[in-house]
């Protein structure tokens, strides 16, 4: 059976309830031998981060510490020292994993509909396969999409079995997850004072509080 991959990747800030749920439902879909989290270092798209790298690579390890599948933190973004890009990571990957193995890059589709921004996007499908799942809010028909982005997609439409089993360049759009969650939200709430239990895993938040994070 060819080798599966599947990779999240994000700047985690904190990790909260609906990247477990996205990385869950596609463990769940594809079954792979690994799933993969890549927290950013100096991610090119967003400001600076709030916690340090060390805080959230501890609270990546909290959150997905009960998976059902492997998990493993690939630091190599940390470790680059430079800005961020998801391209340079996914030629990484492939070059230690080889040819033939499969990897299938996760994303939300609120990223999706930002694709076209990304360094050398069409060039992922030359490394990698996109598993992307629905986030109340941002729509993945073709409308809601850069055109250009939405023309790709309909070239590359794969189903799980060719994720699965072939190296690189389907795309899978998931539309069963239904969980409407931002990073940005749960830091508001925290410096507002208000409880996250509902956002966040429980042990997440107990990190949280005891090391002050987020606070104004």
């Amino acid at each position: 059976m060819t080798l599966c991959v599947a990779l999240l990747g994000g700047s985690f800030d904190p990790v909260h309830n609906g990247h477990v749920a996205l990385a869950t439902l596609f463990a769940t879909l594809l079954e792979p031998d690994q799933l993969r989290i890549l927290p950013a270092g100096s991610p090119w798209q967003k400001s600076r981060l709030q916690a340090s790298d060390a805080e959230r690579v501890a609270m990546l390890r909290l959150a997905f510490a009960g998976a059902a599948r492997p998990v493993a933190l690939d630091l190599q973004e940390i470790e680059r020292g430079t800005p961020t890009y998801t391209i340079d990571t996914l030629r990484s990957v492939r070059a230690e994993l080889g040819p033939q193995a499969s990897i299938v890059f996760l994303m939300g589709s609120d990223q999706l509909q930002q694709l076209d921004s990304w360094r050398e996007w069409r060039a992922l499908f030359e490394l990698a396969h996109i598993g992307v799942a629905a986030r109340p809010g941002f729509s993945m028909a073709d409308a809601a999409l850069p055109a250009a982005v939405a023309k790709e997609l309909t070239q590359r439409r794969g189903n799980l079995a060719q994720l699965r089993n072939t190296p690189s360049g389907r795309a899978y759009l998931a539309e069963t997850l239904d969980v409407d969650i931002s990073a940005t939200q749960i830091r508001a709430a925290l410096q507002r004072g208000e409880k996250a239990n509902s956002l966040i895993s429980p042990v997440v938040l107990d990190y949280i509080q005891q090391h002050n994070l987020y606070e104004i």
